[in-house]
């Protein structure tokens, strides 16, 4: 009988040998940050944190959270990879950086050999989980360029044994025919960009639901399909199970993932990760079913340590009993709830994109949306511009505007300005989707 696990030694072991597995990778790690890094070597003897001293995991927390200021401050200060490496550049395979998508400096990472195996094996875990065989055909919708993106995904598939597509330099009509007609069973992209793919398809008459072999699709770089109505929307277009698979560039890749039972919760590799979750403000840890920021340790990537990274993630913690699946590996309940960054507080009410997202999908006359938050007359506001689908009566329109309005009060009880325009107005994505505007700081900025 073909096992559901991609390593059923790690994923099912006990809780007492997964943390001495843990606690052996862990105390490797710190060794090799602080003989190898000038960074970890400075940070740990100001902390007064000797790397003979990590005796239980309890001891992580003598060592300081690491943040993504202190990352870009060592590269800008010793340009180009930093004081925070712990090989040289020789040593190095491989080169990424992150998309700088935030605003934020690009983060320049090297990996060797035996770090780019560990990345594509978290991978591993998750897309075997989820049902990724070798008989399956796996089709990468997205631009290879330095950003790293899938590039794990790509090896995992290769690892797995699937035939493994990629798709770089086409343009989406080109992509969504290659799909059809290489009989692809598994797509991997962000949501945003296959919810693109199933519009362009519809557009030449086509549906992905019938008409296509894909039975799964893989999605990283966004919240998406852990938001119910996104979910709905990806698994209806594509007649397929829609999985999410959460990481970042400065950890390697994915660092959850949805299985097959599809629990409503990711799955956490902890033989690759030590995961904390912290309160944002105070940094103090928080427990089971408690909501707060994401602190990661990753066990396997050498070349760039990083040891109690703040993600700005926001998650909730459960234990490993939340799925049926078997796994032993705690998870995170409704994935990645949104970001610490990404709240906006809008006359005294929170805003997170992932909840104005799930309340917007739930309209499946709208093809796409932006938010703009700005000021008028000194009082922040809040515009919601949306694209009805090419087919919607514009009779609609004002029953749609206003139906719209009143869902995201009830939510957030605060007052929307929803605002419907014209076809092909706003834009598209294929990597990271940036749809909410923050202008206040910006009060010449047009909302058109």
């Amino acid at each position: 009988m073909e096992s559901k696990y991609w390593n059923p030694r790690t994923e099912t072991m006990p809780r007492q040998e997964l943390e001495k597995l843990q606690l052996a990778k862990l105390q490797r790690l710190v060794n090799m940050a602080y003989r190898n890094s000038q960074f970890w070597k400075k940070k740990l003897d100001e902390s007064g944190v000797a790397p003979d001293s990590i005796k239980n995991l309890e001891d992580i927390k003598r060592i300081p959270y690491l943040t993504r200021d202190e990352l870009n401050q060592s590269q800008l200060s010793r340009p180009l990879f930093g004081d925070i490496m712990s090989i040289n550049t020789s040593d190095a395979v491989r080169y990424h950086q992150t998309s700088g998508s935030s605003g934020k400096v690009p983060l320049r990472i090297l990996d060797t050999w035996r770090d780019w195996e560990w990345v594509s094996e978290a991978w591993c875990y998750g897309m075997y989980g989820f049902g990724v065989r070798e008989t399956d055909v796996v089709y990468l919708a997205y631009g290879y360029g330095t950003f790293i993106g899938f590039w794990g995904a790509h090896y995992a598939a290769e690892k797995i044994g699937a035939l493994t597509i990629p798709s770089g330099g086409l343009t989406s009509e080109e992509r969504v025919q290659r799909i059809i007609n290489l009989g692809v069973t598994v797509l991997v992209c962000t949501p945003t960009y296959a919810i693109r793919l199933a519009q362009v398809a519809a557009e030449m008459g086509i549906d992905l639901a019938r008409e296509s072999r894909v039975r799964l699709t893989i999605h990283a770089g966004e919240p998406g399909p852990s938001i119910p109505a996104t979910k709905k929307m990806l698994e209806t277009a594509w007649g397929a199970k829609a999985g999410d698979f959460p990481g970042m560039s400065e950890t390697g890749g994915s660092t959850a993932y949805e299985c097959s039972d599809q629990c409503g919760g990711l799955h956490i590799p902890e033989d690759h990760y030590i995961q904390e979750v912290i309160d944002p403000d105070t940094g103090e840890p928080l427990g089971y079913g408690q909501r707060g920021e994401l602190v990661l340790t990753s066990l396997g990537r050498m070349a760039l340590p990083l040891i109690r990274y703040r993600t700005g993630d926001l998650v909730e913690r459960v234990e490993s009993s939340f799925c049926s699946c078997g796994r032993t590996f705690d998870l995170y309940q409704g994935g990645i709830l949104g970001r610490a960054d990404d709240m906006k507080i809008v006359r005294g009410v929170n805003i997170f994109p992932s909840a104005l997202e799930n309340i917007i999908r739930e309209f499946s006359e709208i093809e796409e949306f932006q938010i703009i938050i700005y000021k008028e007359k000194d009082i922040d506001q809040v515009m919601v511009k949306v694209e009805p689908k090419p087919d919607l009566d514009p009779n609609a329109y004002p029953g749609l505007k206003a139906n719209l309005a009143e869902q995201l009060n009830r939510a957030h009880r605060l007052s929307f300005n929803v605002r419907i325009v014209d076809q092909g107005t706003l834009p598209r994505f294929e990597l990271k989707a940036r749809r909410l505007k923050d202008l206040r700081d910006q009060p010449n900025a047009t909302l058109d």
